[in-house]
């Protein structure tokens, strides 16, 4: 059995900025990545150490052209300029008083978009932070769980300078099944900051948190 449940090649490609490449190739970093394979899904971003993923993945997004959404506290959106930069950069606005829930609201937009039959890839930091935690949050798991959409792995090598995103999961709602499985596809994930790297586990399965949501 693979660790992929959705092997290469993927339907869903882009063509990216040359530009990005060419800095990308600048910075010394190498991407693996052969597209998605579905309109919607989730993509975990492992591990998150230090401000500098920020701008490490950034220019990778470019480079490889893929456009991702993010959670946002609602109240940001508001604001003229600032909203409109939120919504071009990806955000996507929660509402934490909503009677769904983070987790609700993202699943029904996401269905949303599959029924309309668009593009809607939520990327996170489950960690949630960059220093060590003793785990995950749970959204980003329950998200895909409850939307049914793949979950993409997004492994960071710092060491070698490579970002990798060619794992593709069917969840199974089994939450110690699928963490090894998760664990096993990110197998020699090393950030800026080693030692920040949270386990690769749940730090509660019960009550999903604001893992993500920019403040």
């Amino acid at each position: 059995m693979t660790r992929c449940d959705f092997p290469a090649p993927h339907p869903v490609q882009f063509a990216g900025s040359a530009l990005a490449r060419w800095l990308l190739r600048r910075m010394g970093w190498k991407v693996r990545f052969e597209g998605l394979p579905g309109l919607q899904g989730v993509l975990a971003v492992y591990p998150h150490t230090s401000n500098w993923d920020f701008v490490n993945l950034l220019v990778v997004k470019w480079a490889i052209g893929i456009p991702v959404r993010f959670w946002g506290k609602d109240s940001l959106f508001r604001v003229p300029l600032f909203g409109r930069w939120m919504r071009y950069l990806g955000g996507v606005p929660v509402e934490r008083t909503s009677a769904r829930g983070l987790v609700g609201d993202t699943v029904a937009q996401i269905q949303a978009a599959r029924e309309r039959g668009e593009y809607f890839w939520l990327a996170l930091a489950p960690e949630g932070t960059r220093k060590r935690i003793p785990g995950w949050r749970s959204g980003f798991y329950r998200t895909a769980v409850q939307a049914g959409v793949p979950l993409g792995l997004v492994k960071v090598n710092y060491p070698q300078r490579e970002v990798t995103l060619l794992d593709f999961l069917r969840l199974s709602g089994d939450e110690a099944a699928d963490f090894a499985r998760i664990a096993g596809c990110l197998e020699g994930a090393v950030g800026c900051r080693p030692g920040n790297a949270s386990p690769i586990r749940l730090l509660d399965a019960s009550v999903p948190r604001s893992e993500t949501i920019v403040k």
